[in-house]
């Protein structure tokens, strides 16, 4: 069921932080583990892999970090999805960050994607589903992008804890065409909602 029991996507849905439909406003791949990724017109979602075409698809881990402490642990990073409104707030700070440019694969606009549950499922268009596992934990190749711009994707809550907004990641659950326009569905998952940590 969708969050709220809701399917239409003109209504406001737990995960959602404004009133207009929430979109997909650009997809992005790399073939190589490039920092950045190339906007593309589609991008193709394969079931349990993520994008294809991309250097993170695959079942196992493929993060370069990763790899070398455990190269058969599962990934949970098949997808990165970062919301739009981020870089909105990045401009105001002197900052040009372009979708594609920080490395996610599909760029947000109208989800509060760090507020969602771990296993909250986003359906993309009319047929990818992806199930969120985590936060994406910047790292200090962002420096080399723009000096300062790690400090400005971390942040304090009220209780001083620290506050990753740097997207978050997923992996695949059922794939297919991925575009620019798309209307984005948010699916809570039963029972206790457990915030996410960083994969």
């Amino acid at each position: 069921m969708l969050a709220s029991g809701r399917t239409d996507p003109e209504n406001p849905v737990v995960g959602r932080n404004d009133n207009m439909p929430a979109i997909v406003t650009a997809v992005s791949r790399s073939t190589s583990h490039t920092f950045s990724k190339t906007n593309e017109p589609t991008i193709r979602l394969v079931a349990g892999l993520g994008v294809e075409g991309d250097a993170h698809m695959g079942d196992k881990v493929k993060h370069r970090h990763h790899v070398l402490i455990n190269p058969d642990a599962p990934n949970l990073r098949q997808v990165h999805l970062m919301h739009e409104e981020l870089f909105d707030e990045l401009c105001a700070q002197g900052f040009n960050v372009q979708p594609g440019a920080i490395g996610e694969n599909v760029t947000t606009r109208g989800v509060d994607l760090l507020a969602l549950p771990k296993g909250a499922r986003l359906r993309l268009g009319t047929e990818a589903v992806i199930e969120v596992t985590g936060l994406r934990n910047p790292c200090r190749q962002i420096e080399a992008f723009a000096k300062g711009l790690l400090t400005a994707v971390l942040g304090r809550d009220t209780e001083g804890h620290l506050i990753r907004k740097a997207g978050v990641m997923a992996i695949v659950i059922k794939g297919g065409a991925v575009q620019a326009g798309d209307v984005i569905a948010v699916e809570l998952p039963a029972g206790e909602q457990r915030p996410l940590l960083r994969v």
